[in-house]
């Protein structure tokens, strides 16, 4: 009801002289850095000559891209139309006004995975349409590795065993002070039962103590202390590590490296079994000072479409959003860590849905990053019950 009456009112704003609801529009995201988003612009431009869209590529860092966005909305500019958004911003930016709510008839998201549709919702309304989706995975070298750990008791035995034995380091994940050690540090928490928004001391201590410990003990490099998803990436790709979490992103990459053919994924390990990833991803919103809102939704529509979304997998390697896309037997051929990742991304918990999200992982990253600073011996109660009581502050201000 509301797209019609924006695209009402914008019909009557045109003929009055003002602004077309339709025509070119702008897409800002983040940097592509496999090359394939162009191909997938050039077949719509083709198909709308009159409607083409210019790509806006933003940082590839998450936070700086976040930075630019807020930026360019806060200053009410209309040179973005259709936004990418990292999943963890949909509350903040439809809180702030800065994009509009969508008609949930408009999209079939009765196809998608269903935890990827939460991620788009705020307060009980669509602001945004999931374009990937994301789960981390625990890569592993499988000529190394008798069994997959599932646990975290079995993945310290293993790394530890292998390590003496092996010139390679044991486990790495990204514990650099940024997005991504939240990420490390909330799959944590929820793998031992806990959640960030009601942080459970205990919980959190359990989480702390895991990281602590190898660093410690040694099977997590002091290295990767410094590591983001690409130093990770790459320190398991040229052998440096036997096991290392990240997103699916960095399986095909592996398969033209040094560990080609020795190398296999499975879900990240808990306390006790299985853990919990953190959900990840990407969801395409509008623009609140776009003045080409018409497109800018026909655009979203074909970009998240079950055909597109294909090429989103096979031409860039992102997971897409279409469940059933992960039971294709041709692509699981290709992909052959795609039921592994639907199981991931069904078993994923969504970061906390908190038009303050930037302030709470600033909070978490900060700590954490304390706690894991050599020598690795500040009492991780301490730094548990001083996070809580800040996250606690914040979320009391919402």
């Amino acid at each position: 009801m509301l797209i019609a009456l924006l695209v009402a009112g914008c019909a009557a704003a045109t003929e009055e002289g003002g602004e077309d609801p339709n025509g070119p529009i702008t897409f800002a995201t983040g940097r592509d850095t496999t090359g394939y988003l162009q191909p997938l612009l050039d077949r719509w431009n083709k198909a709308h000559p009159a409607q083409k869209v210019t790509l806006l590529e933003l940082p590839e860092a998450a936070d700086e891209q976040r930075a630019q966005l807020v930026s360019n909305l806060q200053a009410r500019s209309d040179r973005y139309d259709v936004l990418g958004l990292d999943v963890v911003w949909t509350a903040e930016f439809a809180d702030n006004g800065w994009i509009i709510p969508l008609e949930r008839g408009l999209f079939p998201l009765d196809r998608f995975l269903p935890p990827v549709v939460d991620t788009a919702v705020y307060r009980g309304k669509l602001w945004a349409v999931p374009y990937t989706s994301n789960a981390g995975l625990l890569y592993y070298r499988k000529d190394l590795v008798k069994k997959p750990p599932t646990t975290w008791a079995s993945l310290r035995s293993q790394a530890l065993a292998i390590t003496k034995g092996h010139d390679i380091g044991g486990y790495a994940g990204q514990l650099a002070a940024y997005e991504g050690l939240t990420v490390n540090f909330a799959e944590a928490v929820q793998s031992a039962g806990g959640t960030l928004l009601d942080l459970d001391q205990a919980k959190a201590k359990q989480a702390l103590d895991f990281f602590t410990r190898g660093l410690r003990e040694g099977w997590i490099p002091p290295q990767a202390l410094n590591y983001k998803e690409e130093e990770s990436r790459l320190a398991f790709q040229n052998g440096q590590l036997v096991f290392a979490r990240n997103w699916p992103h960095a399986y095909g990459p592996a398969t033209q490296s040094k560990v080609a053919g020795k190398f296999a994924v499975t879900r990240l390990p808990g306390p006790e079994g299985p853990g919990s990833s953190s959900l990840g991803g990407a969801n395409l919103a509008i623009s609140a000072y776009s003045k080409r809102q018409n497109t800018a939704q026909e655009f979203i529509k074909y970009f998240t479409s079950l055909e597109n979304e294909r090429r989103v997998l096979t031409e860039g390697s992102f997971p897409p959003v279409w469940a059933e896309l992960y039971d294709d037997p041709s692509l699981i051929k290709r992909f052959p860590y795609l039921p592994v990742l639907k199981e991931s991304i069904l078993a994923a918990k969504p970061r906390p849905v908190s038009a303050n999200y930037n302030q709470l992982s600033l909070v978490i990253a900060s700590a954490v990053s304390k706690a894991l600073s050599p020598p690795y011996d500040q009492p991780t109660d301490d730094v548990a019950a001083s996070m809580k009581a800040e996250l606690a502050e914040i979320i009391a201000t919402q």
